[in-house]
């Protein structure tokens, strides 16, 4: 193990800068905590540090209440037009979380406010511009094209924040409110869904599964750049690629799930199940179980919703199945890893992936 009297001796040596050293010792009191007794190959996942951090949390939600009732009607008398009170009430509470952010985010590297914050700026950007642009009458008669500018300004807005604070959690919030703003520009188009299986099942009607789809693996696609930039997961680009993960994996199997589910065609739910195990072999090589968990997650969440449907029974099997194939993956996660890359024919694509343990 190296300590802080190596570093020292190094910047003595020349082997490091000053400035290497700091950024290494930084980078390892960043790593410890949730991740410092992590077995070899386990994924990272952090919410918070220590109950400090959910008391300011509790603080902040707090203030956003006070701020909310106080500011909200003092600018509400004083300038009486909704839109120029959405606008001022957008502008000076945005001002506010990224004051807080400041402090902390940046200054205080704290994990849970950090979450708060992003959704608390993603909700008050999103809520005040859809307020100021979309067109009330509009979206009372169902015509949701006044909302699509306010959105993709909103995902805009985000993007901003994100590249200040560089908050993980800020991706998913960018990505969701990417599907968002691109179901609704279609509904635009195609008109609203007659129900929510039309937006997930390629017999719908409209491009909505499509959509989902295509937004989907896009989701994948990026949060593979950034696994792929850092294959041992010791920087803050891996938890990037987690949360897009999170996002994607969904997104990609709500589409084939559903449009399967929904078929009736003998031999679907074995269908389903070779998908599952597709997916499952790209969880595997990528080392995520995050992706394959709201993968699996989700097509339980419909299996269930869809089990007051004739042949119940195979699909309470198939949710036993998946419930089996998951406990043993966990259980014996990198020994099926390091045999499964022994046999894929991965090429030169096994540099960007952690490497077995």
């Amino acid at each position: 193990m190296i300590d802080t009297d190596d570093l020292r001796a190094s910047v003595g040596a020349g082997i490091l800068s000053e400035k290497q050293a700091a950024s290494l010792t930084a980078l390892a009191n960043s790593r410890r905590g949730a991740r410092e007794n992590l077995a070899a190959g386990d994924e990272p996942f952090e919410l918070f540090r220590g109950f400090n951090e959910i008391f300011i949390m509790v603080g902040l939600i707090i203030v956003s209440t006070g701020w909310f009732g106080v500011v909200g009607w003092a600018m509400a008398d004083q300038f009486g037009s909704l839109q120029r009170t959405a606008l001022m009430w957008t502008l000076l509470t945005a001002g506010l979380i990224w004051l807080f952010s400041e402090y902390f985010i940046r200054r205080r590297r704290m994990i849970g406010p950090a979450i708060l914050l992003s959704m608390m700026f993603a909700g008050t950007v999103t809520t005040g511009l859809t307020a100021y642009f979309a067109q009330v009458f509009m979206v009372a008669q169902q015509d949701f094209s006044s909302v699509v500018f306010p959105g993709i300004l909103s995902v805009v807005a985000v993007f901003i924040y994100w590249l200040r604070f560089k908050v993980p959690f800020a991706m998913a919030i960018m990505a969701l409110g990417l599907f968002a703003t691109a179901l609704v520009a279609a509904a635009t188009q195609s008109g609203s869904p007659e129900s929510i299986t039309d937006i997930f099942t390629f017999s719908g009607k409209g491009p909505f599964a499509w959509i989902t789809l295509a937004l989907g693996l896009a989701v994948f696609a990026l949060a593979m750049v950034f696994d792929s930039s850092d294959p041992h997961r010791v920087t803050r680009r891996s938890a990037q690629g987690f949360w897009l993960h999170v996002v994607a994996a969904p997104a990609i199997i709500n589409t084939v799930a559903l449009s399967l589910l929904t078929t009736n065609a003998d031999g679907s739910n074995a269908v389903l199940f070779v998908c599952l195990l597709i997916f499952a072999l790209v969880a595997i090589a990528i080392d995520r179980r995050s992706f394959l968990l709201t993968a699996i997650g989700y097509v339980v969440v419909i299996v269930t919703t869809l089990s007051d449907s004739p042949g119940a029974e195979g699909f309470f099997m198939l949710i036993l199945g998946l419930g089996i194939g998951m406990v043993l993956l966990g259980a014996f996660w990198e020994r099926i890893r390091a045999a499964i890359l022994t046999i894929l024919p991965l090429g030169g694509l096994r540099r960007f992936l952690p490497p077995a343990h």
